[in-house]
């Protein structure tokens, strides 16, 4: 495995991987590796030649009062484990790399972005399409992988790519949890002890919202309310959002038919997490 934080360099290696017919794919993330980033890295070996990690903590998709200066860091030991996982490269730019002095250009996908996350953080989804694709352009995957855990993130990318005829296919892969059922987040590790036992009532609000469907249930405030009423017993909990949305537009529905997404966003002391789960409705 090697490491290269130049991106003509990474342009370079990338023409050279090309020319002798090899696939590449990418695993975007901003380091800290967990599981879930492995088994991103797990699937990507079985349909590409080359796997292409990319390590940056991108500021713009930050807001103003949120975690860009504390977000964990840690390179050596996210050398360790990709390497572990069989990751071919990591690409790891500096922030003067991607964003030099008098850059002015965003990336804006419209309709996917203006529910959930997209209410408080407006600008976190310009941030994370302009990076995407940036990382695109100098990597040129045939593959791109994310996680379901950050699903509007997964379906923005994945509209954007097809809008713009990026030539990537972006693959959503399942959450990978904790023994708890609490999805695997670099964040997590911001916990307190408390907060952390308290974070697994998201699994088990979002199975018990599964099971109320599966029983009958159609009325997405009454699901919502059920799952609200789990998190709010948590001391720790404090509600951004509990939604159900189509699973295709993310937009609110009344009633549950289809394919549903419910989607929750959560305060744990000063820890923001987020998870989802899609339900088949016939």
């Amino acid at each position: 495995m090697k490491t290269i934080e130049n991106i003509s360099r990474m342009s370079t290696f990338v023409k050279m991987m090309k020319k002798e017919g090899k696939s590449i794919s990418l695993v975007p993330t901003m380091g800290y590796l967990h599981e879930g980033h492995l088994s991103l890295v797990k699937a990507a070996k079985k349909h590409t030649d080359v796997v292409i990690m990319s390590i940056f903590i991108n500021p713009i998709q930050f807001g103003p009062k949120e975690d860009f200066e504390k977000y964990p860091r840690d390179l050596k030991r996210d050398e360790e484990m990709a390497r572990e996982a069989g990751v071919d490269v990591i690409f790891y730019p500096s922030l003067k790399d991607m964003y030099p002095e008098g850059y002015a250009t965003y990336v804006t996908v419209e309709k996917l972005t203006g529910n959930l996350c997209g209410e408080s953080r407006p600008e976190h989804f310009r941030g994370v399409a302009t990076v995407v694709t940036k990382l695109f352009n100098i990597v040129k995957p045939e593959v791109a992988y994310f996680g379901q855990k950050d699903m509007q993130q997964a379906m923005m990318v994945k509209k954007m790519a097809s809008d713009l005829n990026m030539g990537v296919e972006v693959k959503m892969m399942p959450v990978v949890r904790e023994k708890d059922g609490l999805a695997m987040s670099s964040r997590n590790i911001y916990l307190s002890d408390a907060e952390r036992r308290d974070a697994a009532v998201l699994y088990q609000s979002l199975k018990n919202a599964e099971m109320l469907v599966k029983n009958g249930e159609r009325d997405a405030r009454k699901v919502t309310k059920a799952v609200e009423d789990m998190i709010k017993s948590k001391q720790s909990a404090r509600i951004e959002y509990v939604k159900l949305v189509d699973a295709g537009e993310l937009s609110d529905v009344k009633m549950i038919t289809g394919e549903i997404a419910l989607a929750v966003a959560v305060f744990f002391g000063e820890t923001r997490l987020i998870d989802n789960t899609t339900i088949m409705v016939k």
